[in-house]
């Protein structure tokens, strides 16, 4: 029976979903370069940028000509980033793929500014050019609205002031953060994306100036890249620890490239703790894996498979639900698979779910 709390799910088993159609759930666009936010920043802030050692965001959780930063075939000239054009992506996806709807995710670092004036003003500025360059110019677009995530009660103040455009249909929500994201401190953000009935969409990476390992700095892109799955639940424990399901039980998040064959066994581990010390969370009221199941889904690049196709269906079936996953490409950046071998070893039935259906569950779309 459908759980009450389950905002994901109608009272009905959702259709399988057209076998066909594709629906990709993380592809990126890139601001280009700081000056092309500057139609959408003001006076004060063209003459800060134009006079100053400060340039916009310093970093990235993709690194220029990293082997995961750009397929190829999706760099552009004249030193541009990739995925920072409408006109490749609708060459390389929107057409090539004859997606119906394509989620943009845009991860301009803004979690990196520690200026918290720059970090309101830069946001507001990427969403606005994403409006105009983006959202206005393809209805096939659906896109991710960019906040201030180090300011709880500013990034609410930019999901009401842009959360109602039609265009929108999650936060983005860098996994690495300073503080984890169930904790009280961060109430005014997802009250605000409940309020708006957006997704909070938990991306990779994140440049919020602390550690991302438990155990401090490492020497390696390939150590961050590795542990960012731990980073991942550590982040889903403290949503479900928390309570924040509880306050929001129509709340919907996504996971975007989490990767997705760590959760069966994490689930069960959750589990099993919980069990042992649910006394200390009593408004924790039913097992984790129930809540995760009800409220989380992750997009499926890259994805973390092991060699055997049938180790992959196992700890696809280790998930426990079939309704959990997304499609998606990750455009442009680049993985040793593809989404097509995880597609192959699942059902029919269950492959029709992950190309649509699922995620027209997640994002409401029509």
């Amino acid at each position: 029976m459908t759980s009450p709390a389950d905002p994901l799910r109608s009272q009905t088993r959702p259709p399988a979903g057209n076998v066909t159609e594709l629906i990709d759930g993380d592809v990126h666009n890139v601001v280009p370069d700081t000056r092309a936010l500057f139609p959408y920043l003001s006076d004060h802030w063209r003459e800060h940028i134009n006079n100053t050692l400060f340039k916009g965001v310093p970093e990235t959780s993709y690194p220029r000509w990293a082997p995961t930063t750009e397929r190829p075939g999706s760099e552009l000239p004249d030193w541009r980033q990739a995925a920072s054009d409408l006109s490749v992506i609708k060459r390389d996806v929107l057409d090539a793929d004859r997606l119906s709807f394509a989620v943009l995710c845009c991860t301009y670092a803004i979690d990196s500014l520690h200026n918290p004036d720059a970090a309101i003003a830069m946001a507001r500025a990427v969403n606005d050019w994403q409006i105009a360059e983006w959202l206005d110019k393809d209805e096939r677009l659906r896109a991710t609205i960019v906040v201030p995530t180090q300011l709880p009660a500013e990034a609410a103040r930019e999901i009401d002031r842009v959360g109602d455009h039609p265009g929108f249909v999650q936060v983005g929500i860098p996994v690495r953060s300073a503080v984890p994201y169930g904790s009280r401190l961060h109430a005014p953000l997802w009250d605000a994306i409940s309020r708006k009935r957006l997704v909070g969409a938990i991306h990779f990476g994140g440049a919020p100036g602390t550690p991302p390992t438990p155990s401090g700095w490492p020497s390696y892109y390939l150590e961050e890249h590795v542990g960012m799955a731990q980073v991942f639940q550590t982040q889903v424990v403290s949503l479900v620890t928390e309570g924040v399901f509880d306050l929001h039980p129509d709340l919907r998040v996504v996971l975007l490239e989490a990767g997705v064959t760590w959760m069966g066994p994490f689930l069960w581990r959750f589990d099993k703790e919980w069990r042992n010390l649910r006394r200390l969370v009593p408004w924790v009221k039913r097992a984790p894996s129930a809540y995760v199941r009800d409220h989380i889904r992750l997009t499926i690049q890259p994805v973390d498979a092991p060699p055997s196709d049938i180790q992959l269906r196992q700890a696809i079936e280790q998930i426990g639900s079939d309704e959990m996953l997304v499609y998606s490409s990750d455009y442009p950046h680049r993985h040793a698979s593809e989404p097509s071998r995880l597609l192959s070893v699942v059902t029919e039935s269950h492959a029709a779910r992950i190309r649509s259906a699922n995620a027209r569950a997640l994002w409401k779309l029509p």
